[in-house]
C-alpha cells in the first residue's frame, strides 16, 4: 500500500515538471499581417498583393515550428511519463519482492518457532512422562509400604482383639458361673416365698370365701327384705293409680264387658306423664280413646320417692282398660 502511493506521488511529480517546461517555451513574435480590403468583384477569388507574400511564408514557419516544439514536448512528456511509470513498475516489483522475502524470512521464522516449540513440547512431555513414571513408582512403593504397614497393625490389632475375646470370655464364664450361683440361690428362696404366699393365699381365700358366703347371705336377705318391701310399695301406689284412673274414666255407651285396651304409660320421676301408648286396641276406637283421655287427663301420678322401686314398677308399665276392672 505504501509503495503505491509512492509511485503515484512520482508520477504527480514528473506531470507537474512536464508542464512547466511547455510554459517555459519562448512565444514566437507577433506576426505582421498587411491586407487590402477589396470591393467584391464578379472574379471568384482575390488578388494579394506580392508584398504580403514574405509574411505569410514566414508565418507558415513560425506556425510549423510551434508545431514541432509541441511535437517535441508531447514526445519528451510521454517519454518523461513512460520513464516514471518504469521506475514505478520497477519498484512495485522490487517492493513486492521485498515483501514476499520479507513474508519468506517470516514464514520461516515462524516455521522454526513452529519446531523449536514442538522439540520443547516433545522435550517437556517426555520430561513428564518420565516425572509421571517416577511418582507412579513412588507412589507404589508408598502404597505397598502403608498396605505392609496396615497388615501389621490389623495383625497386631487382631492379635490384641483375640486376646481380648478370650479375657472376655473367662470374664464372662466367671459371671456367669457366679450370675447361675446367684439365680440358683434367689430361685430357691422364690419357691421358699411361694411356697408360704400359697399357704397364706390358702388361707386368705378359705377366711375370703368364709366371709363373701356371709356377705352374699346378708345381701340375699337384704335384697329379698328390699324386693318385698319394694312390692309391697309399688302395689300400694298401683292401687292408686288405678284408683285415679277409674274416677277419671268414663268409657262411652257402646262398650261392653268384652272389650279391653291395653296401654303403655311412661312416667317421670315427678309423677307427670312423660307418654302414653295404645298397645293393644279393644276393636272400638270410642273405646280406646276413652281410655287414653283417662290417661291424659291426670296431671300428676302417685308415685313412691325411691328411685329404685320406681324405676323399676314406674318408670314404664301396662295397664289394662275393661269395664270390669282396670290392671
Amino acid at each position: 500500500m505504501a509503495m503505491s502511493v509512492v509511485l503515484h506521488l512520482v508520477i504527480v511529480v514528473i506531470a507537474v515538471v512536464g508542464w512547466s517546461w511547455m510554459d517555459d517555451t519562448p512565444e514566437a513574435p507577433p506576426r505582421s499581417i498587411s491586407a487590402r480590403l477589396i470591393a467584391p468583384q464578379p472574379e471568384p477569388s482575390p488578388v494579394v498583393s506580392e508584398t504580403d507574400q514574405p509574411d505569410q511564408d514566414r508565418e507558415r514557419q513560425a506556425e510549423e515550428a510551434r508545431k514541432q516544439a509541441a511535437e517535441e514536448e508531447q514526445r519528451n512528456q510521454e517519454k518523461a511519463r513512460e520513464i516514471a511509470a518504469e521506475k514505478a513498475r520497477k519498484a512495485e516489483a522490487e517492493q513486492k519482492a521485498r515483501e514476499q522475502q520479507k513474508q519468506r524470512e517470516q514464514e520461516q521464522q515462524r516455521q522454526q518457532e513452529q519446531a523449536r516449540k514442538a522439540e520443547e513440547a516433545k522435550a517437556k512431555a517426555k520430561a513428564e512422562e518420565a516425572a509421571k513414571q517416577k511418582a507412579e513408582a513412588e507412589a507404589k512403593a508408598k502404597a505397598a509400604a502403608e498396605a505392609a504397614k496396615k497388615r501389621e497393625e490389623a495383625a497386631r490389632k487382631q492379635a490384641e482383639l483375640e486376646k481380648q475375646k478370650r479375657e472376655e470370655a473367662a470374664r464372662k464364664a466367671a459371671e456367669a458361673k457366679k450370675a447361675q450361683e446367684a439365680a440358683e440361690r434367689k430361685r430357691q428362696e422364690q419357691e421358699r416365698k411361694l411356697r408360704e404366699q400359697q399357704l397364706q393365699a390358702l388361707a386368705e381365700k378359705a377366711r375370703a370365701a368364709e366371709q363373701a358366703e356371709a356377705e352374699r347371705q346378708r345381701q340375699a336377705a337384704a335384697a329379698k327384705a328390699q324386693e318385698a318391701r319394694m312390692l309391697s310399695e309399688s302395689e300400694k301406689y298401683q292401687g292408686l293409680i288405678r284408683e285415679r284412673l277409674s274416677r277419671a274414666w268414663y268409657p262411652p255407651s257402646s262398650a261392653t264387658e268384652e272389650m279391653t285396651a291395653r296401654l303403655r304409660i311412661s312416667l317421670l320421676p315427678t309423677g307427670e306423664l312423660a307418654s302414653v301408648e295404645l298397645v293393644s286396641s279393644s276393636g272400638n276406637s270410642a273405646f280406646d280413646n276413652s281410655a287414653l283421655s283417662a290417661v291424659r287427663s291426670l296431671e300428676r301420678y302417685p308415685v313412691p320417692d325411691d328411685r329404685q322401686t320406681f324405676d323399676r314398677y314406674f318408670r314404664q308399665f301396662t295397664i289394662e282398660f275393661n269395664p270390669r276392672r282396670l290392671k
